[in-house]
């Protein structure tokens, strides 16, 4: 497919205003290869007239997402992780998903991130209670027939709760024994797994589908599975996921579970020679400068995720300090259950304005040009794709997207940088394009016939609704046992704090 976009401004972050432009910009099959004045395009090109008033933007990357509670959006309140991950994902079979049910939900955040623009994603799927084959390819399919561009990773503990948590002692014999118990899948089985994602679906879709790997957190699974996730990386040029220290919870391990002994997950991790500049280290808010050391000699990318972190009361990461230890930062909206949304560019808005009540001094608080350094490049860098993504320019992969200048987010025009961060929400989005190709326009996606997806997800996950309540109800029995170590790691003296304090 050949677009020619006439006569559009182009974001160009060395610009003193951020764009260039008017000009024409060519896509030929799936990259920009000319960008200029009056180019003239083949014959049977498409034409976008950009009327001198619409902005070419990169695609947005979300760099950190977990697909399977796409369907469960607004149906937890806000809870500490430790005990939000109770109603998220109960251990429940009722609740395991058929392949239909996996597509569907996959389909919805698709869907969503297309009209805004976001045409990249990062889906660090946790597969309930495992990864089946059929359940990835449905996951997988659903990213194919989008049009979006999609890396996939199979988040799954492989250790029991006793090797992840804090303060055991205390806990009764029945909490004990339930915290004891397996995880529902080996390491065996999950490798098998992996060899079935990297087998059938790297370089999917004109290599628009990928796979990554996940580790989900170091406290979750052995350095044995860690070692072998990461071999998978280095042998496949994957990204590998893995959640450090997104609470205070997490940063007490390295005292109160003995095989941490005494360091954080992120110095455990390094001293284990696993973290490498293919580790995502997601969230990261618990960090002290011992550990912004490690990760920037390791040269890791750290995924932000400030609506989720706020969303679930985890504390605001040290932004300036990871920036001036040269760290380089994305941008994520964690799942939908809590951001509620999958809108980066509501991500993006609030990493510019959370890090402002940290006590720094205002000139320590994030401009707007570094948060889209960290949405565009970070983003990039995070996939191991920084030479294809996050930039508008010739050679580069045509994934854009158009924004109408003349829309009142920008109207009158004053800083496109801060009104690109604090204005825009992506209503504005006019034109989605993945590879070349265009999957969205007018607010809807076109790649799928989106009514149709949606009224069949509607209906299917509302009879499924009850369920979900049932095994949330069965759940709360182990409520207190979780309160108790969220209470006793708030309690306890880490050094330093990541939470407001009034």
């Amino acid at each position: 497919m050949t677009v020619l976009f006439h006569d559009v401004l182009v974001y160009d972050e060395t610009s003193p205003t951020a764009m260039t432009g008017p000009v024409d910009v060519l896509v030929e099959t799936d990259r920009i290869t000319a960008i200029g004045s009056d180019l003239t395009p083949p014959p049977d090109a498409r034409i976008v007239d950009g009327a001198g008033r619409h902005l070419l933007v990169p695609g947005l990357i979300n760099a950190h997402f977990h697909s399977p509670a796409n369907h469960l959006k607004g149906s937890v309140r806000s809870l500490p992780l430790e005990l939000f991950m109770l109603y998220e994902s109960p251990a429940d079979p009722a609740l395991t998903p058929t392949p239909r049910e996996a597509y569907l939900r996959t389909m919805l955040g698709a869907i969503e991130m297309l009209q805004r623009g976001i045409t990249t994603v990062q889906d660090d799927a946790f597969l309930m209670p495992f990864p089946d084959p059929a359940i990835i390819d449905a996951v997988a399919s659903a990213y194919r027939d989008s049009g979006i561009r999609a890396f996939l990773a199979l988040d799954q503990p492989e250790l029991p709760e006793t090797e992840k948590l804090p303060f055991l002692d205390g806990l009764d014999e029945g909490v004990r024994e339930t915290f004891a118990a397996p995880a529902p899948a080996p390491a065996a089985q999950l490798l098998e797994a992996y060899d079935h994602l990297i087998g059938t679906w790297h370089g999917a879709a004109d290599d628009r589908i990928r796979a990554a790997v996940s580790i989900s957190a170091p406290q979750r699974v052995s350095l044995d599975y860690f070692a072998a996730l990461d071999d998978l990386a280095e042998r496949h040029g994957l990204p590998l996921y893995a959640h450090m220290l997104e609470t205070k919870v997490q940063r007490t391990l390295m005292t109160e579970q003995p095989r941490f002994a005494g360091q954080s997950l992120v110095q455990y991790t390094a001293a284990a020679g696993l973290l490498k500049p293919h580790t995502n280290v997601i969230h990261a808010v618990w960090v002290d400068d011992a550990d912004l050391d490690v990760i920037a000699e390791a040269g890791s990318t750290v995924v932000h995720n400030p609506v989720s972190n706020l969303r679930l009361g985890s504390g605001v990461l040290p932004w300036r300090a990871m920036l001036n230890h040269g760290i380089p930062v994305a941008l994520g909206t964690d799942e939908a259950i809590c951001d509620d949304a999958i809108n980066v560019w509501t991500v993006a808005k609030t990493a510019g304005l959370i890090h402002n009540v940290s006590g720094l001094d205002s000139d320590d608080w994030p401009t707007a040009p570094e948060v889209l350094t960290a949405l565009w490049q970070g983003g990039a860098r995070a996939t191991r794709r920084s030479d294809d993504l996050g930039a508008v320019a010739e050679g580069r992969l045509a994934d854009l997207a158009l924004v109408d200048l003349h829309a009142i987010a920008f109207t009158p025009l004053n800083d496109l940088r801060e009104q690109l961060v604090h204005c825009e929400d992506g209503r504005d989005v006019v034109l989605t394009m993945v590879a070349g190709r265009v999957v969205a326009e007018h607010g809807h996606v076109t790649s799928v016939d989106e009514t149709a997806l949606l009224d069949e997800a509607r209906e299917l996950f509302a009879a499924k609704l009850s369920r979900v309540h049932a095994a949330r109800r069965d759940a709360e029995r182990l409520y207190p046992a979780y309160q108790q170590i969220v209470r006793r790691a708030a309690a306890a003296d880490v050094g330093f704090s990541r939470w407001l304090t009034s």
